[in-house]
């Protein structure tokens, strides 16, 4: 309407993408228009799946202090990442959590019941897989610690590396092939995404 030639549209992708922190903006671009997602999680329920309140409680403990400003942001932000659930064509997404994660009370019993729930809820659309790393597993070859590989519309690859609030985007192709190959063999060594569903459920009976 305004024959701005697309600019306003990019601007509002940029204003959006503010929301995020630095370290993460290069990533939320990638994962809006990834056609594949693969995450492996250690510490915390992937952002993709949290329930608000399980958000509110991570954001919660970060040190130093979030200001109630920025947690705001931060939860918002988050929230607006989960309509990749509703996207067409449907990506694929792909989860594996360690066992201690769906078993850490992040911000109570009752939070973490809601989460467990969600996951449930989650792990039943067609085109999202949910597994679980038991913690009795010999071998497992996540010890080096969680990751993200996002698929871009070409048939890229790219690896997405966190922690302490830095983060790591890896696309040289040996590399991200190394990540990939350890990702099949975490899978495989995972409960199945039916197995792990019961095994949330039944651990839903227990909190």
């Amino acid at each position: 309407v305004l024959d701005a030639g697309g600019v306003l549209q990019e601007m509002k992708e940029e204003v959006a993408r503010a929301q995020y922190p630095a370290f993460f903006r290069d990533a939320a671009r990638l994962e809006g228009e990834a056609v594949e997602l693969w995450v492996y999680a250690t510490q915390a329920v992937p952002g993709l799946l949290q329930t608000e309140e399980y958000m509110r409680a991570v954001f919660g403990m970060w040190r130093p202090l979030l200001d109630e400003e920025t947690l705001e942001q931060r939860v918002a932000a988050r929230l607006a990442r989960q309509h990749v659930f509703e996207r067409r064509p449907a990506p694929l997404l792909s989860f594996v959590i360690d066992e201690a994660v769906v078993r850490r009370p992040l911000g109570g019993l009752s939070v973490m019941r809601g989460q467990l729930e969600q996951l449930m809820l989650l792990g039943a659309y067609r085109n999202v897989e949910i597994q679980i790393m038991p913690l009795d597993r010999e071998d497992n070859a996540g010890v080096d610690g969680p990751f993200t590989l996002l698929y871009r519309p070409g048939g890229d690859q790219v690896a997405y590396l966190e922690t302490q609030g830095r983060s790591t985007m890896v696309s040289d192709r040996r590399e991200v092939q190394g990540i990939a190959s350890r990702y099949g063999i975490i899978r495989a060594q995972a409960l199945t995404p039916r197995e792990s569903l019961a095994f949330v459920e039944k651990l839903l009976g227990e909190v």
